[in-house]
């Protein structure tokens, strides 16, 4: 009987609430308004019969006094904000500005009804009535957040939820969640002992382990991570304990990511790859950062991508007089272009950021470019940077890595550049492919114009593994066919990767280039490989699904291995044959490697620009055999290379 008159009140009411939640906010404070009326007329009735212990109380004082309550009750309401609020989402805060408004009412009524005295209304009742008045107007605050909404709206049962981290941003958080549907929180997690036991807002408090034990038994959905102050390896750490259970696992960002410290629901987030890497970013030395920067005109070629735009973004932070943005990419250059106007403006920053459109396969161009702005220091991130698109458009390669890098080099030193920084890949190292042996070429360019006799220039590279999140990279790859159902598709479960977060591998290139004497490799350490099979596990598994495989087959997502790409290969490597030497930098190392004179290194180019202009693939590859230490374009991809993990402990010192 109970449900049919349920489902008869939703049908009757459903339309006409539907139509007032979808009306204009005049319209939903008239009906705010209206409610709050009918409140104070049952408040008023009921303080007159219980002053005078009869229900038969209207009469003609009655009726002054409940006009005069209620255009009061009205007017306060509406000076304290109260029709400001949204019904649904009223909490403490809403109510206890509903409290502050209810009291100024009967400081009202008590000058008018209690000092000047009126034949037939008691005085007590001014009293009684706000009492009342804030009891109705909360109800109906309740009704319309909890039965009317919940009622009209309900669905599929609430996830439960845990919060890891019982601080500030945890309480804030719950409050936020609070005022969600479809989330009921179970519990707090936290690693402090002393909090184990007690209630926060009501909901127990319990360690981890006890949070993982209710996940081992599945009594909860969603664990959100609210502890934006702690360090990065305490957060992977946790992350990492997470991993094991099916559970989706969201996170706060970092307390400086997050407005005034506020904290709500919407700043939760995805876990990131990062969350997994136990690895803590070193601070900057500000000084170095500045010192081929600040006060200077400064190029950064293929601003629009992922390590140039980043780039852009620092640099312009340490105020150089100029920064010009040069980029093949229209919609990439508008998109750093505007973001970098936004920062100046936000940030009072007087940098004149130059935007410039344009390709440096054109020699021409290239010259016009630094013969007007004459850079005194240049950052060279454009590349073709995908392996299998490279690999099966060699001609393209080559133009763009190899004759890019050979103008810009040469542009650099006509116009008396300071400082001329590489940005290159550990896919450089002995390449399998295409794109590494492109860009061991355009080092090889460096290394022997830092050579010739009377160059001013200073030339330097940096080479490091894969960035976290760039275009194309494999988390992003990941996280959409998660979002999709799967498969996860990934080459081989043996392959490996060094991974470095965009922002820190900018940094470091400035740093490194700022090091620089001439002709040296700088290499950023990596930390740990990661194999991809492992991380695709990973990420499934914080997703809150689980991985179908054969111990599992009614699991959720399948990983599926479609086999090496062409010039792929299972691991990288940072060194071709030289040891490392360290800097004083914790994070960044020197070399010097083998070189290709200049006069021979030229003619090699010529050979490889001309094949490139009779649009033959075949002599490309050919003449980068021949060039490239370690590239053979037909070698089996999984025997290319062995692992050399670059850290204090096997790198040897080396005069450089």
């Amino acid at each position: 009987m109970s449900g049919q008159y349920n489902n008869w009140f939703v049908a009757k009411v459903a339309p006409l609430v539907s139509a007032t939640l979808r009306s204009s906010r005049r319209v939903k404070k008239v009906v705010a308004a209206s409610s709050d009326v009918l409140a104070a007329l049952i408040a008023s009735w009921l303080s007159f019969a219980l002053r005078l212990g009869t229900f038969e109380v209207v009469t003609q004082p009655f009726a002054i006094f409940t006009a005069t309550a209620t255009v009061a009750s009205l007017a306060v309401f509406a000076y304290w904000g109260v029709y400001n609020n949204v019904f649904r989402f009223h909490g403490p805060k809403g109510f206890s500005q509903i409290a502050r408004a209810c009291l100024t009412v009967m400081v009202l009524l008590v000058i008018v009804f209690g000092f000047i005295s009126m034949r037939g209304v008691p005085r007590t009742v001014s009293g009684i009535f706000p009492i009342i008045l804030f009891v109705t107007v909360a109800v109906s605050r309740i009704v319309a957040r909890f039965v009317l909404v919940e009622m009209l709206e309900g669905g599929e049962a609430p996830k439960r939820v845990a919060i890891y981290g019982a601080g500030t941003a945890g309480r804030q958080l719950a409050i936020s969640l609070h005022h969600e549907r479809g989330y009921r929180l179970v519990t707090f997690a936290d690693d402090e002992p002393s909090l184990h036991g007690q209630r926060l807002e009501g909901t127990p408090i319990s360690s981890g382990a006890a949070l993982e034990k209710q996940l081992a038994e599945s009594q909860l959905d969603l664990v959100l991570l609210a502890m934006p102050g702690i360090t990065h390896s305490e957060r992977a750490r946790i992350v990492s304990r997470l991993k094991a259970y099916e559970v989706h696992v969201q996170s706060l960002p970092g307390i400086h990511a997050m407005v005034a410290g506020e904290v709500s629901i919407n700043d939760l987030r995805e876990i990131d790859i990062t969350e997994l890497l136990s690895r803590e970013q070193v601070p900057p030395d500000v000084a170095l950062m500045e010192r081929a920067i600040a006060g200077r005109t400064v190029l950064v070629t293929g601003a629009g991508g992922s390590i140039g735009s980043e780039l852009c973004r620092q640099v312009v932070r340490l105020r150089p007089t100029r920064l010009i943005m040069f980029d093949m990419t229209e919609a990439a250059l508008f998109e750093i272009d505007s973001e970098l106007r936004r920062i100046s403006a936000a940030e009072g920053l007087t940098v004149d950021v130059v935007a410039e459109l344009g390709t440096l396969v054109n020699r021409d161009a290239v010259d016009r470019l630094f013969a007007r702005y004459r850079p005194q220091t240049v950052f060279h991130a454009a590349a073709y940077k995908h392996v299998p698109l490279v690999e099966s458009n060699p001609v393209a390669g080559v133009h763009n890595n190899i004759s890019g890098t050979l103008y810009c080099a040469l542009a650099a030193m006509e116009a008396g550049c300071d400082r001329f920084v590489l940005v290159s890949t550990d896919k450089a190292v002995r390449p399998t492919n295409v794109m590494g042996a492109s860009k061991r070429v355009c080092e090889l360019i460096l290394q022997a114009l830092a050579a010739r006799e009377g160059s001013v220039t200073v030339f330097s590279m940096v080479r490091f593994g894969n960035v976290l999140g760039s275009s194309g990279s494999v988390v992003p790859h990941f996280r959409r066919q998660i979002a999709e159902g799967g498969p996860v598709t990934l080459t081989d479960k043996a392959v490996t990767r060094y991974f470095m977060t965009i922002p820190e591998a900018a940094e470091l290139v400035i740093q490194a280039g700022a090091m620089a004497s001439g002709g040296e490799v700088y290499l950023l350490e990596m930390g740990e490989s990661v194999r991809i099979h492992d991380l695709a596990v990973s990420m499934i598994r914080l997703s809150g699904r689980s991985v179908r495989d054969a111990a599992n087959p009614q699991g959720d997502i399948e990983i599926v291995e479609i086999g090496l790409r062409p010039g792929e290969k299972l691991y990288e490597e940072l060194l071709v044959e030289a040891e490392a030497r360290p800097t004083d930098h914790p994070r960044i190392y020197r070399a010097h490697e083998q070189l290709v004179p200049w006069d021979e290194l030229r003619r090699s180019i010529a050979a490889l620009e001309e094949a490139a202009q009779r649009a033959d693939g075949a002599t490309i590859k050919g003449l980068l055999a021949q060039l490239v230490d370690g590239y053979a374009p037909a070698a089996d991809a999984r025997t290319a290379g062995a692992v050399r993990q670059l850290s204090p402990s096997n790198t040897q010192a080396r005069a450089s």
